[in-house]
């Protein structure tokens, strides 16, 4: 069986064909960071007329890194949600009309499942149940899976998701975009104890989590030591910044170890190919006794490998075996 999936849900317009013995016989990813660049950050509009110039030309890519035709498909994959719906509607209109054409299953994907399924895609023996540290541009989530897409949230974040902060500081210091990488280049070599930043902390005791102080506290170091991107201690400014959001992101997943017990660790989403962070959540698991796995950079970002990852498994698990056209975009 044969699975070409499509993923439009940001900025990244990404196709793929995965096999049913889940090797992944291509996934071409087309970014957008050169579109977006100099707004410093996604302007949505702009983001789905580049997917709709992108998609036949990375779809057609895809199938030919793959050697095969569309007539060789056997099911559609397409991301619903959450994202832009702009964006989505693009990805989902265009596999409608595939999926409606060769009278083909589609099913759809949501992109947080998607993430966490990239992990398995290169280890699948990861054993449940498991608890899932998603991190990304636009999302910070905690997840207990008990069993494969039996998700259970723990903890979200209630305004600023990690890579949304990351981005926000770097754009105050017109370090260019996208923040995340550029902060995690300029910080290397830093200190990352020189700046103090306190752990946001909930007053419920909830297992959610906050980046609003901490991008707060940001901006006032910067005002008074009056940084800029020619400062020279820009680097261990943002090493100390870069430290205390993976020490936010794993102090969470510290204290859900205490009311779970699990058999694996997983650390997914774009903000998990920085290295600071795989490095914190590596000596994490190492530490609390229990395998921690994070998928390969590539498979961090968005992308449709991931989401023809999560197709497969509902089909193995029964759902979505019909052809279904209707199905609609769903931003959050």
């Amino acid at each position: 069986m044969l699975i070409l999936a499509i993923e439009t849900s940001c900025d990244e317009t990404s196709a793929a064909v995965v096999r049913d013995d889940r090797e992944i016989l291509s996934n071409v990813v087309l970014s957008q960071d050169k579109v977006h660049a100099p707004y410093g950050g996604i302007v949505p509009e702009l983001a789905s007329r580049q997917h709709i110039k992108s998609i036949p030309s990375i779809v057609q890519e895809s199938l030919t890194r793959a050697k095969i035709n569309l007539e060789h498909v056997d099911v559609f994959a397409v991301t619903q949600g959450p994202g832009l719906v702009g964006s989505l509607l693009v990805g989902l209109s265009f596999a409608k009309g595939l999926a409606y054409y060769f009278r083909k299953p589609l099913v759809g994907i949501n992109h947080l499942e998607a993430h966490i399924e990239a992990a398995f895609l290169e280890n699948p023996g990861i054993a449940f149940p498991s608890l899932a540290l998603l991190v990304s541009g636009g999302h910070t989530s905690l997840f207990y899976l008990e069993k494969k897409l039996g998700y259970r949230l723990l903890g979200k974040t209630r305004d600023d998701a990690a890579g949304e902060s990351l981005d926000k500081v770097a754009k105050f210091l017109d370090l260019g975009y996208p923040g995340g990488p550029v902060i995690e280049k300029l910080a290397s070599g830093g200190d990352p104890q020189a700046f103090a930043f306190a752990k946001p902390r909930m007053t419920d005791r909830s297992l959610d989590y906050s980046f609003s102080g901490l991008k707060t506290a940001a901006l006032r170091h910067i005002r008074e030591t009056r940084l800029s991107k020619t400062h020279p201690r820009l680097a261990d400014f943002l090493a100390s910044y870069e430290e205390a959001v993976c020490r936010t992101l794993l102090d969470n997943m510290e204290s859900a170890l205490e009311g779970v017990e699990v058999g694996s660790l997983i650390l997914c989403g774009g903000v998990a190919r920085n290295k600071r962070l795989r490095a914190r959540f590596l000596e994490f698991s190492r530490a609390s006794g229990v395998p921690g796995y994070i998928p390969s950079p590539k498979l961090c970002t968005d992308n449709a490998a991931m989401v023809g990852g999560v197709a497969l498994e509902k089909l193995k698990a029964g759902i979505a075996a019909a052809p279904d056209w209707n199905i609609d975009a769903y931003p959050r």
